[in-house]
């Protein structure tokens, strides 16, 4: 903790504390009273007390939680003044804060609060209370009021003033000064009484009180002195000086003295009046009782016709009497209000002094209204109350006119007359170049803000042609041209006028506007968009105010429905809001050095009629073997679609049966002589770039039953009967069987015979009618509504012992593929069965199909056979049974399955390898498919680190993508990297990177994280830490530089740097060290920075060279030179203190003073006096310049006539009405807003300040005063969430009135939201404080 004193203007002290961050403290003192009495020219200064309120606040951390803030005082406690014995005082305090605030009550002097006091919470006004009883001079002091939580503590500091008796009557006292007592004329003193004076005063003072009486004779009076002392007899009170008859004037103090010689000094006196007996203790200051050596006095205050009569002393066996008359003198001005000539800006000073003080009511008058106090005019009275200022500051020419002081019937009037300044330009208006269709700014500043201005352009007055934008803020005049062409180029010209003066100032500049032509920064690029959806083209122009124009196919597009053309600044947009057929077609946008164009086509995906699919699912499609099946599916897209057919999942192709027919509108399926095969699941696949559509529906083609299954099974075969069991056919032909017919022959037979037939629920029939050991071979016929099947024959099967069909064949193998045929090889079974292998059938069917398919008629005798009329891209299996005389073998094992294709080819190069993206551990890299070879399966991508020769693959498995990231890597280490592609025709050549890659993010120049945090100007108190921090961003890492005021910082920092920080400190801060701190980026690809303005505030230097001159009589002009920081800190101003030369008090003359020139008025002729200069900020007091002489104020006689007018009291009520209303507000996000108006009422009324219907009076966020009539809100920190409306509601006894603004609050880069103010405020639709 630190300690500071704070030395206040009033002579009093205070101590404040503060931590290590910020320290707030305003004090307020008020004088309550002050009196002085003049005896014979020595004054004596009486006890003074000041009450005192102060504010401190003690932050405890740089930073607060949102929603949470430090504790406030939303109602302070109260400095009072209470006689002594007051029963009870009590303070009341309001706080706020959260964390809740805890509060506690103690003493400055550090003694503790006497027990029979008590503090409490008042919960029902939610109040913190201090009560005091029975109060007495002890409990004077200064009291603390403490509110604390984690992030502050609150003092506030007032103080609790004890008087005398509960009976004085401070008004009367305060400021009470009296005049010295009328001089009378006094007889020649006798010897005899001269002897008495000389018998009482010490021996070296005989000869002055000689020369003072007029005696000569020096010598002979000491001799009589001797001789009377010798025969004088010793008395108990002896009167060397009887009281004096007075007369004295109303308001004045009046001194009854006497010269007494007491032999004992407890002897009492008692003064009468009349003949009551002067109760002096009790008298509450009226009378006062003093002894200085033997003269003993009785002094009268404030003396009124009533204390006229006879005043009588009684001391001892003494009687002293005196006569006192009281003369009530009349009313008057002693001087009168003179014309007053000054220059304009200066402090024009109009003062009147009176004969006596008066309780009538005072009235300045400015044009025969009455004269309001407020900033612009001050009026103040003087201490004894007589002399009456008023001071009208900062003078402008609509200050001309009559003025005048009323007091009752008495008036006293004069004239003010201003001299013009003349009207300077600070800056005059610059030669400007633009180019065209760009904005042109021409702006000055005057010496003056109250001037008439107009504009000219190569003579011609254009003040209100509304090509231009005229702008006017204070001082500054400025005018805007938008849009500029060719023709506005010229010279313009700022002409300024001012009332009561002839003579115009000029200012004149030239425009040149430049031909501007254009570049496209970023062209259009084909669109294909689904009908009915929004589009847009969009063109980047190098210039937003070059205009340009579209056109389709050749035309200009002007009036199309449903296009909107867009301008947004460079961006040059044309806007579909649904696309349909006439919009298809090229376009192209042109302006001046400009051109581009692209295609818009309709891309809309393929959708089938939802109707068709519901019947197609529902329905399968029937049609006879044999016969043409021929399925249409409508079908709407654009672009055409590419429509493919599958059967059972295998796409359908063009072929001797099969027909693929399409048009824009629909596609059809046509299946010539249809087969019981080409049954199933049938689905109809629409694709193109915009999308996907599906259609299933099931074929049944309608034909004879199939053979029964698989293998006749011979269940009993003898002599006698043969008993066969089969299974029925896997496919009934899509008719329910009927019925199965058995047929036999003798083994080489060819006559078939009806042996039986069975109904279609029995697989099982027995022979019986057979001749042993003959061989048979029967065949089975299932039977349908379509006919009869192809018979299902058996193996040849003897009435007896069989013959076994051979064995199972070897595993065909599959070699010779091409798209149409391939080569099936095996071996001949291990057994034949008992009889000779007669040959192999060769059986192929469909990957995932259980149906086998033989492809040869006859029996192959080899054990090879070429295998064709394969469908290319289909994959296939086959399988070998070998066959006897007894039949057909096993099948054996399906081969590998194969597809029906050429060779495959391995991939060529791939193409574009480069990379996307990249970090300090991973490097993306992307590429596309090679065009030649066949397609590839995968890719293997290797790298290489710049100190390896060896290349390593990035994965185990090739990746199946065309982008890979590759992760684990060194930072910024380079890495070479090459990739290949792989499938089963084998891998590919390798492409490699043309150069390695950093293992370290994309280049990029370094840039600033600008936050609310950091700000771009700091306000620093000395001693206190310095700390500016910053982030940013920037690849590499840029290095840091810090610099003050151009030049690089060393000394007392302490500078912290991270890859994307900085830190900037100074833990103790001096004077020295404002200025302005740049923050200096750079890296291999650019550099930027970064200014922040700091100002460390300390106490404010004193002013010197204080001079004193009477301008204006009765007035003392104080001159001096400016304290140094004067220009550094826009709150220093100066504090002017007086001091009469008899008096060690200094008194506050003017407050807030900015200029080095002040002119004190209300100085009393004939008195000394000294001048004091402070100089003031936030911070504190500067070491006062004091005036090194008194001075003095001359004596002047003037006497004029009085002319009283009898006084009649005016009705002064009135109901409130506002004379300068609310405005409305535009602010930046992030800055302040204050909004003003100011209103008449009498009684005072009730102020109240809405948001929208929300009443934010007692909002601790909205900072609000009302003084002189003057309402003020302000908006800290203003954000987007604070726009709105804003209501101020003034209401007393006799009515209320109202007045709305409204706040806008934009962003600094909101340029629309500017452009739009400035067009706002130049065409006059609103107005705008910015």
């Amino acid at each position: 903790m630190a300690t500071k004193v704070l030395q206040s203007s009033g002579g009093m002290q205070m101590t404040s504390s503060t931590s290590t961050t910020t320290t707030i403290t305003t004090t307020k003192l008020k004088k309550v009273s002050q009196s002085s009495k003049v005896v014979e020219e020595k004054t004596e200064q009486r006890k003074s007390s000041m009450t005192m309120e102060s504010f401190h606040l003690v932050t405890k951390s740089f930073e607060i939680p949102p929603g949470e803030c430090v504790p406030m005082f939303d109602e302070k406690p109260k400095a009072v003044t209470v006689p002594e014995g007051e029963p009870k005082v009590s303070f009341k305090a309001r706080v706020s804060g959260n964390p809740t605030p805890a509060v506690t009550w103690s003493r400055e002097s550090g003694k503790p609060i006497k027990e029979s006091a008590k503090t409490f919470f008042d919960s029902s006004n939610k109040q913190y209370v201090l009560k005091l009883k029975a109060i007495t001079a002890d409990d004077a002091d200064n009291y603390k009021c403490t509110a604390s939580n984690n992030h502050a503590d609150a003092i506030y500091t007032f103080s609790l003033v004890v008087g005398g008796s509960a009976q004085m009557d401070f008004k009367k006292m305060l400021k009470k000064r009296s005049v010295p007592a009328p001089k009378t004329e006094k007889r020649p003193i006798t010897e005899e009484e001269m002897l008495k004076i000389l018998s009482g005063a010490d021996k070296k003072d005989y000869e002055r009180i000689c020369a003072e009486h007029g005696f000569t004779d020096f010598r002979g009076i000491l001799k009589k002195l001797k001789e009377m002392k010798k025969k004088v007899d010793v008395e108990m009170v002896k009167v060397l000086k009887p009281l004096e008859d007075i007369e004295a004037k109303v308001d004045t103090t009046v001194i009854f003295d006497t010269i007494l010689e007491l032999r004992d000094p407890n002897t009492r006196l008692m003064w009468f009046k009349e003949n009551e007996m002067l109760r002096i203790q009790y008298s509450l200051g009226k009378y006062e009782m003093k002894q200085m050596g033997t003269k003993f006095m009785l002094y009268v205050t404030g003396v009124t016709l009533r204390d006229s009569g006879i005043y009588r002393l009684e001391v001892g066996d003494k009687t002293l009497t005196a006569k006192l008359n009281v003369i009530d003198e009349p009313l008057k001005f002693l001087t009168e209000l003179k014309p007053l000539r000054v220059t304009e800006r200066q402090t024009a000073v109009f003062e009147v002094r009176l004969s006596k003080k008066t309780d009538l009511p005072v009235l300045w008058k400015v044009k025969g209204k009455e004269l309001k106090r407020d900033e612009k005019f001050d009026v103040s009275v003087s201490e004894d109350g007589l002399t009456y200022t008023m001071k009208i500051k900062d003078v402008r020419h609509s200050d001309i006119g009559d003025y005048s002081l009323c007091i009752g019937d008495m008036v006293a009037s004069t004239q003010l007359f201003i001299d013009r300044i003349p009207i300077k330009f600070v800056s005059n208006l610059k030669n400007t170049r633009v180019k065209e269709k760009g904005k042109a700014r021409m702006e000055c500043e005057l010496s003056s803000k109250d001037v008439f201005i107009k504009w000219l352009k190569d003579g011609k007055d254009i003040t209100h042609n509304p090509r231009y934008t005229f702008l006017r803020e204070g001082k500054r005049a400025e005018i805007i041209i938008e849009d500029c062409d060719l023709a506005d180029s010229g010279e313009y010209a700022i002409v300024a006028m001012q009332e009561s003066d002839a003579h115009e100032y000029v200012s004149s500049a030239n425009l040149t506007v430049d031909e501007r032509f254009a570049t496209v920064k970023s062209g259009m690029s084909d669109i294909q968009s689904p009908t009915g959806s929004p589009a847009e083209f969009s063109v980047v122009l190098n210039d937003e105010k070059v205009e340009g124009v579209w056109l389709k196919d050749g035309k200009e597009v002007t009036d199309m429905k449903g296009i909107q053309i867009v301008k947004q600044g460079a961006v040059h947009k044309l806007i579909f809001d649904k696309v349909g057929d006439e919009h298809e077609g090229k376009y192209t946008f042109m302006a001046k050095g400009a051109e581009s164009e692209a295609v818009l086509a309709i891309a809309d995906p393929p959708v089938i009629d939802p109707n068709v699919l519901e019947l197609l699912g529902a329905h399968p499609v029937t049609v006879k073997a044999g016969h043409t099946a021929t399925i249409k599916i409508p079908f709407k897209g654009k672009p055409m679609p590419k429509a493919t057919w599958y059967k059972d999942g295998i796409e359908m192709m063009d072929d001797e049966r099969t027909k693929l027919e399409k048009d824009s509108e629909s596609t059809v399926l046509i299946l010539h002589k249809c087969v019981r095969e080409d049954s199933g699941a049938v689905m109809l696949r629409l694709k193109s770039d915009c999308g996907t559509a599906i259609a299933n529906l099931h074929l049944n083609v309608v034909d004879k039953p199939k053979p029964p299954q698989g293998k006749v099974e011979f269940l009993e075969r003898t002599g006698k009967c043969i008993k066969m069991k089969w299974k029925a056919p896997r496919d009934n032909g899509g008719k329910q069987i009927t019925n199965f017919i058995i047929e036999r022959r003798l083994v080489g037979k060819k006559s078939w015979i009806k042996v039986g037939e069975v109904d279609h629920t029995t697989t099982c029939f027995t022979n019986n009618k057979v001749e042993e050991g003959r061989a048979y071979q029967f065949r089975i016929r299932a039977v349908n509504a379509e006919g009869v099947s192809d018979p299902l024959e058996t193996e040849e099967v003897f009435a007896g012992e069989p013959i076994e069909p051979p064995g199972m064949a070897s595993q065909p193998q599959v070699a010779d593929v091409s798209k149409e045929a391939v080569t099936v090889t095996w071996s001949p079974p291990s057994q034949d069965g008992g009889a000779a292998v007669m040959g192999y059938i060769i059986e192929r069917r469909k990957k995932g199909s259980n149906i086998w398919v033989p492809v040869n008629k006859e029996l192959v005798q080899d054990t090879k056979y070429k295998v064709e009329g394969l469908v290319e891209d289909m994959e296939y299996e086959f399988r070998v049974t070998a066959v006897n005389r007894a039949g057909p073998g096993t099948p054996s094992t399906a081969s590998n399955s194969v597809f029906a294709k050429d060779p495959i080819r391995a991939p060529g190069l791939v193409k574009d390898l480069h990379v996307v993206d990249s970090s300090n551990s991973s490097i993306s890299l992307a590429w596309e498919k090679p065009e030649h070879g066949d397609e590839p399966s995968g890719y293997i991508l290797e790298m290489r680190a710049d100190d390896a020769k060896d290349w390593t693959k990035c994965t185990k498995i090739p990746i199946s993508g065309t982008n890979y990231t590759v992760g684990g890597l060194q930072e910024r280490m380079k890495y070479f990297f090459r990739i290949r592609a792989v499938n089963e025709g084998g891998v590919g050549e390798p492409i490699e990177l043309d150069q390695g890659v950093l293992a370290m993010p994309p280049p990029a120049p370094p840039k600033f994280n600008i936050n609310a945090k950091l700000k771009n100007q700091m306000v620093v108190r000395a001693g206190t830490a310095l700390c500016i921090h910053v982030t940013f961003t920037g690849s590499p890492p840029p290095t840091v530089t810090w610099l003050k005021d151009g030049i690089p910082t060393k000394g007392r920092e302490t500078i912290n740097k991270g890859k994307e920080h900085s830190q900037f400190l100074i833990s103790s801060s001096h004077r020295s060290d404002s200025g302005v701190y740049r923050i200096q980026l750079r890296n291999d690809y650019g550099e930027a920075h970064y200014d922040v303005n700091v100002l460390v505030a300390d106490f404010p230097r004193p002013p010197t060279n204080l001079k004193l001159e009477e301008e204006v009589p009765n007035t003392v002009t104080l001159k001096w030179d400016h304290t140094p920081d004067i220009g550094q800190d826009e709150h220093t101003h100066y504090i002017i203190l007086k001091r009469d030369a008899s008096t060690a008090t200094w008194f506050t003359a003017a407050d807030r003073v900015f200029g080095n020139k002040y002119t004190v008025t209300g100085l009393l002729p004939g008195r000394k006096y000294f001048f004091r200069v402070i100089a003031r900020n936030n911070i504190g007091d500067s070491d006062p310049l004091d005036s090194k002489e008194p001075f003095v104020i001359a004596k002047e006689k003037e006497h004029f006539k009085l002319n009283m007018k009898e006084y009649v009291r005016k009705d002064l009520s009135l109901k409130p009405e506002f004379v300068v209303p609310l405005k409305d507000h535009s602010v930046c996000r992030g800055h302040d807003c204050t909004m003003s108006c100011a209103f008449v009422a009498n009684p005072q009324p009730q102020v109240s300040w809405y948001k929208g219907e929300v009443k934010i009076s007692e909002n601790p966020k909205f900072w609000q005063t009302t003084a002189n009539n003057v309402c003020t809100l302000t908006i800290p920190t203003c954000s987007l969430k604070d726009s709105g409306e804003y209501t101020l509601v003034v209401e007393n006894s006799l009515g209320q009135a109202k007045c709305k603004c409204k706040l806008f609050v934009f962003d600094k880069n909101d340029k629309i939201m500017l452009d739009s103010l400035a067009e706002r405020t130049a065409k006059g639709k609103g107005k705008y404080i910015m």
